[in-house]
């Protein structure tokens, strides 16, 4: 396998039959296209297709995405699936066995500057700063632990990243991406007490080494109008879903100070008002507290949203 292809394939031996069930149940999990017949199974993930195609219980595995890092996700993602089955893939000529993580790009601290009372933004700079000013909003920040050399994600034979455990184990935050101008990309961070990301911005000096892994997550939603509800945390969020949204946006925010949002200290609450006056074909985007997305979630889905209308994420715990 040449990483530099957008397509590669690999070959099982023996347990074509539970690969197809194990791909067919995460399918309907995930709410993916799937497409079977009796001799194939494509899955399409993450804008690539994965496709088996059996042959009696050997069976061909074939990634195909539209750049690399996708075909390495897909790849790693099929290597954590078939781990509980005790298949492995043979994936001729593969020579990524520890190699970083994919997406994962290696950054230096530039600098960490207060942003009002509640932010910090945080610079950071490397070769790969545009890859993550394309495609998803977010990206995790990896962060290792105070005073150990860090540890980053690798891959094993079968493409799966293995993290960090224990003494080394990563701190990964999600944010989102603020700005991005040639090898420099930024970021706001909600300030608060025990934060590893927070106490990591406090004590790293300009050019410390940090990672970061993506691009990821959701982007402004495609429908003619948007109804979207988050706290401090999904500020960020916010701001780039006024400036990207090509329809009518509605805001309700439990953050002071955000102009044209209407304001919401309880955001399950200004949710639940506002459902029944929802016009057809609105898309919902809910993000704040574990608990609160996880309670908007079936809010929304008891209410008859279908899983496309919806979006409903935690942006902290």
């Amino acid at each position: 396998m040449n990483l530099s292809d957008l397509t590669i394939t690999g070959n099982i031996a023996t347990g074509a039959g539970a690969v197809a069930a194990a791909l067919q149940a995460r399918a309907v999990e995930w709410d993916l296209a799937l497409t079977v017949t009796p001799e194939a199974l494509s899955l399409l993930l993450w804008e690539g297709e994965l496709r088996l195609t059996r042959e009696g219980e050997r069976a061909r595995l074939t990634i195909t995405a539209p750049e690399r890092r996708l075909v390495q996700v897909i790849r790693g993602a099929l290597a954590e699936w078939l781990e509980p089955l005790g298949v492995q893939v043979d994936w001729p000529g593969a020579r990524d066995e520890g190699a970083l993580a994919p997406g994962l790009a290696l950054m230096r601290l530039v600098e960490v500057v207060p942003q009002g009372e509640d932010f910090l933004r945080v610079t950071l700079e490397g070769p790969e700063a545009a890859r993550f000013a394309q495609g998803g909003w977010h990206f995790r920040l990896l962060v290792p632990p105070q005073g150990r050399v860090p540890h980053w994600p690798r891959l094993n034979d079968q493409g799966r990243a293995i993290w960090p455990e224990g003494a080394d184990a990563l701190h990964r935050a999600v944010y989102t991406l603020v700005g991005q101008e040639g090898d420099r990309l930024w970021f706001d961070m909600v300030r608060h007490v025990g934060s590893p990301s927070c106490d990591w911005a406090a004590r790293a000096m300009p050019g410390a080494e940090v990672a970061i892994i993506g691009p990821g997550g959701g982007t402004c939603p495609e429908a003619a109008v948007i109804w979207a509800f988050g706290d401090a945390t999904a500020l960020p969020a916010l701001r780039r879903m006024q400036a990207e949204a090509k329809g009518t946006l509605r805001l309700w925010t439990s953050a002071a100070g955000v102009p044209d949002a209407q304001a919401a200290p309880d955001l399950l609450a200004a949710l639940t008002e506002a459902l029944p006056g929802l016009p057809p074909g609105t898309h919902v985007w809910f993000a704040g507290h574990e608990a609160e997305a996880r309670a908007a979630r079936a809010l929304l889905a008891g209410a008859g949203l279908a899983k496309r209308d919806f979006t409903a994420v935690a942006y902290w715990s």
